[in-house]
């Protein structure tokens, strides 16, 4: 399936910006997102601490792990892709243009993977900075799902990446696996695999990717869904059935917007239909929403929304549930 027409709704807001302030702009993101990408690519990371483990699906119990706010500090937000922060939205927006590129750099490119992209999502992405073809784009795909657990999503690493204009499918495929190797793999040892099963893990990351705001939010999701998971109540959750939606060729955007109809399409990742977790990850999650998937929040809530302006709230109970929605966007 061709996801070429498809396009990513970054550069919706370039039209207002005159043409000396994308150039400003241009050289401003340029010279730092070189730097910061440079730093990011070559800093070395010390992977020599396994993730904490906050949950116990065994037993159905969570308990908060008190080190996993300093693991967060220091392994993470030093590292990890910072991908609400102004500068990186900028990367991303303006990665695709030749012109900011040769600022950059003539020989080398940057490559900015979202977190929460698809793996069809990033390489439309990576392919139109390299200028891929076709047969290019599919010979990295290929190679990204060719992992120890035969995912098409879950194994692209989200992040910035420095490599050659020249860069092959290949070189790519390398430089990610080697990244997820070290941020990932070398920090899931076999103990905390013995307690979440890797796979189990990464599908909960990727749909707490597309659920969540923040790290704190992204583990008061992991809280629900664990809890969901505890009484095999079905997780439903819209960015399954948005994944699903996206498989239609026809459908232009990567992520559409669900309606009430969408809970009885017939998918193994409709989880408005199907207990458990969905096969699998339905994007390529960050370390640090796998971290919350492994140390969730210990909550009582079982349902949850957010607001337009993206306020968390949790319920115990459906017809709590239904009050504080009613609250929030007036009767339905």
């Amino acid at each position: 399936m061709s996801y070429g027409s498809k396009l990513v709704g970054r550069v919706g807001g370039l039209g207002v910006l005159t043409v000396a302030g994308c150039v400003a702009a241009g050289l401003l993101v340029a010279s730092h997102s070189q730097l910061a990408s440079y730093k990011y690519a070559t800093t070395p990371t010390d992977n020599t601490e396994a993730f904490p483990v906050g949950v116990d699906p065994r037993n159905a119990t969570i308990t908060e792990q008190i080190l996993v706010d300093d693991f967060y500090n220091e392994y993470l937000a030093s590292h990890d892709f910072q991908s609400h922060s102004w500068l990186s939205k900028l990367t991303a927006i303006f990665q695709t243009n030749t012109a900011f590129q040769q600022l950059a750099s003539p020989v080398s490119r940057i490559i900015v993977v979202w977190p929460g992209e698809r793996t069809e999502e990033a390489t439309k992405n990576i392919g139109d900075v390299l200028r891929w073809d076709a047969a290019d784009r599919a010979a990295f795909t290929e190679l990204m799902t060719d992992n120890e657990l035969g995912f098409e999503q879950g194994f692209i690493p989200p992040g910035q990446y420095v490599t050659h204009r020249k860069a092959t499918p290949l070189d790519i495929a390398n430089q990610m696996k080697t990244e997820f190797q070290e941020v990932v793999l070398e920090r899931y040892t076999d103990e905390v695999d013995s307690v979440v099963p890797l796979e189990d893990a990464l599908i909960i990351a990727s749909l707490i990717e597309r659920e969540a705001s923040d790290f704190e939010n992204m583990r008061e999701i992991s809280g629900v869904i664990w809890n969901r998971l505890f009484i095999d109540m079905p997780l439903q959750l819209d960015a399954s059935l948005q994944y699903v939606k996206a498989e239609n060729p026809y459908e232009p955007n990567w992520w559409p917007a669900v309606r009430p109809a969408d809970k009885f399409i017939d998918s193994d990742f409709n989880t408005y239909q199907n207990k458990g977790l969905p096969p699998e990850p339905i994007a390529n999650p960050s370390v640090e929403a796998i971290v919350a998937a492994l140390n969730p929040i210990a909550t009582d809530c079982i349902y949850y929304f957010h607001s337009r302006s993206r306020e968390y709230y949790c319920s115990e109970t459906y017809d709590e549930h239904k009050t504080k929605l009613n609250e929030v966007y007036g009767p339905s």
